[in-house]
């Protein structure tokens, strides 16, 4: 059995009063299939209709046409019985209580969820320990960074065993060190508990680290559908670099690199990774000139999908 299935889903919300009452199409006719056990990631600008899809798929709205099932499920019918199978985590909301420890929110998840007591207990413990938040789970939840807190979210939305977790832009707001922490946990859950995960992000290194597979939503309509690894060969072909020398370099030249200059010390750099690797952009650099600070960074979502679309937005 597949862990989601959408045939022609479509979601229509009426906009203004009066005369000026209209449609809006948010999504539009989308049909894709996820298997057990896949990485998915479903990504787009804002309004492309990401969230809209989250909220069909997981019971919350009601399509205005076409059909969905996950995990054989009908999610705007059978959402009762659906919510004990699937996991919901979106990144600017929480469901910890901030004046409770986890290990407390995570007891009163356990009734709600009606987990046997000892059972609760112990999967407490393995996720504490899986997620690498043993130390985090007795402490207050108003005493923890964000990125700490973001673990305990996540144990709180796997403390029930769900088969399929969505994830709705997890990582805003985490420092670097935070969301790669918050990728290497997910993919975690994937490979050791099967766990299949839908993943919205505008971070393009979420979808490179954590997603096997990338649908591509803009307008409403799926726009890409493949393989991340073909996605990375074919679309995120550049890196970009900024680079703070200890003092002016004079010229700078780099065969295969875009270079500007943004101030007499900081420059832009643009690595073509078809002609030559990161490392050997960064040895290079290391080796000639004396550098203060060094930032690499993936090309913005927006430069992707324009680029799905041959150059055009």
């Amino acid at each position: 059995m597949l862990a989601i299935s959408t045939h022609e889903l479509s979601k229509d919300f009426s906009a203004g009063r009066g005369r000026d009452r209209r449609r809006l199409r948010a999504v539009h006719d989308i049909t894709f299939e996820v298997e057990r056990g896949e990485r998915l990631a479903y990504i787009g600008p804002n309004g492309a209709g990401k969230s809209t899809s989250i909220k069909m798929l997981t019971g919350i709205l009601h399509p205005t046409s076409g059909e969905a099932t996950v995990l054989g499920l009908v999610p705007w019918t059978q959402r009762r019985e659906l919510a004990r199978r699937i996991g919901t985590l979106f990144g600017q909301r929480s469901q910890l209580w901030f004046e409770l420890t986890t290990r407390q929110t995570l007891h009163l998840l356990s009734r709600i969820y009606r987990l046997d007591g000892d059972d609760a207990r112990r999967r407490a413990d393995e996720l504490a320990e899986l997620l690498d938040a043993t130390d985090l789970i007795d402490q207050p939840v108003r005493s923890l960074s964000l990125g700490q807190r973001m673990r305990c979210e996540l144990a709180a939305t796997v403390l029930h065993g769900p088969e399929v977790l969505f994830l709705d832009e997890p990582t805003i707001g985490l420092d670097l060190i935070a969301k790669q922490r918050f990728r290497e946990m997910v993919v975690r859950l994937n490979e050791e508990l099967g766990t299949t995960v839908f993943l919205t992000s505008h971070d393009v290194a979420d979808i490179e680290h954590v997603a096997d597979r990338v649908v591509v939503i803009n307008h409403g309509t799926i726009i890409y559908d493949d393989q991340v690894a073909r996605m990375r060969r074919s679309l995120l072909q550049t890196k970009l670099l900024e680079v703070r020398f200890e003092e002016a370099p004079g010229a700078l030249a780099i065969d295969g690199v875009q270079v500007t200059p943004e101030s007499d010390t900081v420059y832009g750099l643009v690595v073509d990774t078809r002609r030559l690797s990161v490392r050997e952009v960064l040895d290079e650099l290391l080796d000639a000139y004396a550098i203060a600070d060094i930032s690499v960074v993936d090309p913005p979502l927006e430069q992707v999908i324009a680029e799905i679309y041959g150059g055009r937005t």
